[in-house]
């Protein structure tokens, strides 16, 4: 791990936190808000890859660890991280991961435009989404007692923004492959 890519995460990490300045959006039939942090795992995955923008989440996650309060609606603390939105949180890092996986390995300079983006939304999805619900619905259904189907159900609700979420991240790994090409060498 070089200099270059601890600045990158600390980056990144700060960039999830300014997005939890964005209010979060309650919904009265599930206790997980809709936060624009969800679209730092589709940014960071896909414009930092599998390592480090996992690490950049990994970084928020031990700031709301020690009571910071970083993440949408000025939350933070060890409440949160045992709460109904932890396993969201956890599926964050590992939701990371996976978006930065597929992204290293469908997306490359060499490529036209469109493949490129097609590579980054697909990564997104299913990073970004697929891997966050699965283990937040996981955990949610666990802590609530409301049952995984109805867990699932519910997240249903966050499909439309999210898919918008996914856009913006293509767009904006798009913009930054091609403006600063060697920004994504891998750590």
């Amino acid at each position: 791990m070089t200099t270059r890519d601890l600045v990158l995460i600390a980056l990144f990490a700060a960039i999830i936190v300014f997005l939890g300045i964005i209010p979060p959006i309650t919904l009265g039939f599930v206790p997980v808000p809709i936060t624009a942090q969800s679209m730092g795992v589709m940014l960071a995955g896909c414009i930092l890859g599998a390592k480090r923008g996992a690490l950049a989440y990994v970084l928020v996650i031990l700031m709301v660890a020690v009571g910071l309060p970083v993440l949408s609606g000025g939350r933070g603390g060890l409440a949160v991280l045992a709460g109904p939105t932890a396993g969201y949180i956890a599926g964050w890092v590992v939701g990371t991961y996976v978006t930065g996986f597929i992204a290293e390995r469908l997306v490359n300079e060499n490529q036209g435009g469109a493949r490129q983006m097609a590579g980054f939304f697909i990564a997104s999805i299913v990073g970004g989404i697929g891997v966050v619900y699965l283990l937040g619905n996981l955990w949610l259904a666990f802590i609530t007692g409301i049952g995984l189907d109805k867990a699932f159900l519910a997240s249903l609700a966050f499909i439309p923004g999210d898919l918008i979420k996914a856009g913006i991240a293509t767009l904006a790994a798009r913009a930054i492959l091609v403006g600063y090409p060697l920004l994504p060498q891998r750590a």
